[in-house]
């Protein structure tokens, strides 16, 4: 007797194990969906349906044989196109790498695997993960499921879009100044930055080293950890990995929602008089009269340098992005392509072969806050104003277990809208930087609606390497306010997309 398919990344493990849907069953259904849907929303660069479905038969096929299974076993995830898959196309979204077939998998894709998880396919994001839309890919644009006009944000706005839209069960995607939190915000999940160095960057084609981690997204909170468990923890061919130990999060995802004796920080700089929009407002102060009925002691902080986090980010996430780009010459990697006198001549060199004019203007960027004469007055002094964020964050937390605030000052936006206005982009993550900065931990999960239907996040920020601090808190309040599971009206074929 075929049942009907469970929706969510653990209800679908535990029907897998049970024996309620096959492996290749699951793995159909999701291509099915695939495609029928991703042409509206455009989330997979890559779909590996014939290695999928070759995966799944295996897995059936161990499960059948009474052999010990992974943990993921059967489920269908997707990933980020910026994580090395052994044989299959990895591509940043970037023609540069339009033809590039990785020899190896990285260390997250490779747990996965061990976790037996059946890979789907590559998903798509703003072009070597710069940008706050998934409107910089070189290849095509990713639409918001909830309203196919609006951004899904960015950079792993196909990542959100696809677990939004239910075309994989969980996703992987990368964060490296909000590319997680912003876009689960838009697309109403649940995402995860992990603590800097809790999480194997080996394989992660880097944007920023100092500020890149791969982090989960799911449906809800505790699918969101169970993916967080198959990949975290040290990993030897990482130099930033991190020795200490993975957080057993059975106990922080107990169903009792008792917050009493947690101290929640609501920093000052988070909710300014301006900016903020109005329904983000007040379904944020909403979330935290759940938290605070939940037993949280909540407590005003200040972070006073937050105001420096933008600059201090573009910065250093720039010049990191000039000196990790240099690989790409024509002769390592990509396209060769002659050395650009200024942006417009990289630009209208590389257009249709090599980098899109969001890289090429941040490639520049960041050359120039390295160049000789200005190291020391711009990525020198950026650096300083990074130590201080940091120990705002070490002040607040001296008084508090965690901060919450919202993820986004707003909902999703337009498609095309903030693409002539750079700054204006930038801003879409001026409540997730200063999280990288200081290499904390941070989740964003829905709380709410706006006006017109929007999905809004909620933005938790932790101690370092206390993720399950963090999934304590997320799951109480997701049990209390019942925001989990929420998804876009179907089909989103019948929405009007544009053109």
């Amino acid at each position: 007797m075929q049942h009907a398919m469970p929706e969510g990344l653990r209800a679908l493990r535990d029907a897998l194990v049970a024996g309620q849907v096959s492996a290749v069953e699951a793995t159909r259904h999701h291509l099915d969906r695939i495609e029928r849907l991703d042409a509206a929303v455009g989330a997979y660069l890559t779909v590996d349906a014939e290695g999928a479905l070759a995966q799944a038969h295996a897995i059936d096929a161990r499960r059948r044989a009474g052999e010990a299974l992974g943990a993921l076993a059967g489920v269908p995830l997707g990933l980020k196109d910026n994580l090395l898959t052994q044989g299959l196309r990895t591509t940043c979204a970037s023609r540069m790498l339009d033809r590039f077939v990785p020899p190896c998998d990285a260390t997250v894709v490779r747990r996965l695997r061990e976790a037996d998880a059946v890979v789907l396919g590559k998903l798509n994001m703003d072009e070597f993960a710069m940008g706050s839309s998934t409107e910089n890919s070189a290849f095509q644009v990713t639409r918001n499921p909830w309203d196919l006009r609006r951004a899904p944000g960015g950079s792993s706005g196909g990542s959100a879009a696809a677990v939004a839209a239910g075309l994989c069960a969980g996703a992987l995607g990368s964060d490296t100044g909000g590319s997680i939190r912003q876009p689960a915000s838009f697309c109403g999940v649940v995402g995860l930055k992990p603590t800097y160095g809790r999480v194997s960057r080996f394989g992660l084609i880097a944007f920023a080293s100092s500020l890149d981690q791969v982090g989960p997204m799911a449906r809800d909170v505790r699918d969101t950890a169970t993916l967080f468990e198959a990949i975290g923890g040290f990993d030897p061919a990482d130099s930033t990995s991190t020795e200490a130990p993975m957080p057993a999060l059975g106990s922080a995802l107990r169903a009792d929602g008792d917050l009493s004796g947690l101290r929640i920080g609501l920093p000052r700089e988070y909710f300014p008089d301006e900016g903020l929009a109005p329904d983000v407002r007040a379904a944020v102060e909403s979330a935290v009269e759940v938290l605070r009925g939940l037993g949280a002691e909540i407590v005003s902080v200040s972070l006073p340098h937050t105001q420096y986090a933008i600059s201090t980010y573009y910065l250093i996430a720039t010049a990191e992005a000039s000196s990790n780009l240099a690989r790409f010459d024509g002769v390592r990697y990509g396209h060769r392509t002659a050395a650009p006198a200024d942006l417009q001549t990289l630009y209208a060199r590389s257009r249709g072969e090599a980098f899109g004019l969001e890289v090429a203007r941040r490639i520049m960027l960041g050359t120039f806050a390295l160049s000789a004469g200005y190291q020391d007055a711009y990525y020198g002094k950026a650096a300083q104003v990074r130590t201080l964020i940091r120990r705002d964050f070490e002040a607040a937390f001296a008084q508090v277990d965690a901060l919450v605030t919202p993820t986004s000052p707003t909902t999703a936006f337009p498609l095309g809208e903030r693409l002539a206005d750079p700054l204006q982009m930038y801003l879409a993550d001026i409540f997730t930087i200063a999280c990288n900065l200081a290499g904390l931990p941070g989740l964003s999960m829905p709380c709410g609606f706006d006006a017109a239907g929007l999905p809004i996040g909620l933005q938790l920020l932790g101690r370092p390497f206390d993720e399950a601090g963090l999934f304590r808190i997320a799951a109480a309040y997701e049990d209390a306010s019942g925001t989990a599971g929420h998804r876009p009206r179907e089909p989103f074929v019948a929405q009007e997309v544009p053109r």
